[in-house]
């Protein structure tokens, strides 16, 4: 990675590291973002007894680990390897690759004007890195139109060739929120009280679906860029069904449901 951080991790801060040295109780691995070696005691490496190290590590491996303590005296830092359960794990591999695809963009344009990547990569750091930690973040927004990196500094120019391609690239995270709908009516038009319960429904928020399951219920589904406007757009629909079908004299519950990607 051409990201380097300065100075010295958090402790607690989840780190990319890759396995240098092995020996007979600890293990040393470099810290990528940080150009740091960080030591992982055999305890750290795995619950449990370790009869044989190398069942659990390799050289050369990347791993993500959690930061135990820091001697800034010394220049120790202790890891932990077994303290980093999956989601973190996940979590942190996820930002590593959304910043390999930014050095990606980088590269792509160094390439074409024949330039140093590295220097490139400098030249836009330096004016990103002033308020954003890493480029995807960055990236990110400009992707949605929330940033500007002519207005961050980069040269107009580039600025341009880059946003033209980080649109293409970069795609904002898709949030998605749903749930079902029980409804119920006994009154003689009681089909037609629904029906229009959905209609305004669905007419709350052009990132709303409502689908017909059978037997009273429908799926409630919301997909937006912003996790907080899901949640309000979510409210708003379930809400309005609601409010129209109580006002029918009819029943309507709402339960919320993880819903996948």
């Amino acid at each position: 990675m051409l990201y380097q951080k300065e100075g010295f991790p958090e402790e607690n801060e989840l780190v990319m590291c890759t396995v240098t040295n092995i020996h007979f109780h600890s293990v040393f691995a470099s810290l990528d973002e940080y150009g740091k070696t960080g030591m992982i005691h055999i305890s750290e490496v795995s619950p449990g007894r370790i009869r044989n190290i190398h069942d659990f590590v390799k050289e050369g491996k990347k791993v993500v680990c959690k930061i135990l303590r820091i001697n800034l005296e010394k220049g120790h830092i202790d890891l932990s390897l077994r303290r980093v359960n999956e989601s973190q794990r996940r979590l942190k591999i996820n930002q590593v690759k959304q910043e390999q695809l930014c050095e990606k963009i980088v590269e792509q344009i160094a390439k074409k004007h024949q330039k140093d990547v590295k220097k490139l990569y400098d030249e836009i750091g330096k004016h990103i890195f002033e308020k954003y930690d890493g480029l995807f973040p960055c990236f990110e927004q400009v992707s949605v139109g929330e940033a500007s990196l002519e207005k961050l500094g980069v040269e107009k120019s580039l600025a341009k060739e880059l946003t033209e391609i980080i649109q293409v690239r970069i795609a904002p995270e898709e949030y998605v929120l749903g749930g079902e709908l029980a409804l119920t009516s006994y009154a003689p038009d009681g089909a037609e009280i629904i029906k229009q319960a959905i209609k305004k429904g669905a007419e709350t928020a052009e990132n709303v679906t409502l689908k017909y399951k059978g037997a009273g219920f429908f799926q409630v589904r919301v997909t937006d860029t912003d996790p907080k406007a899901a949640e309000k757009t979510l409210s708003e629909v379930t809400s309005t069904v609601m409010d129209f079908m109580k006002s029918h004299h009819s029943l309507a519950t709402f339960t919320k449901k993880e819903e996948a990607k």
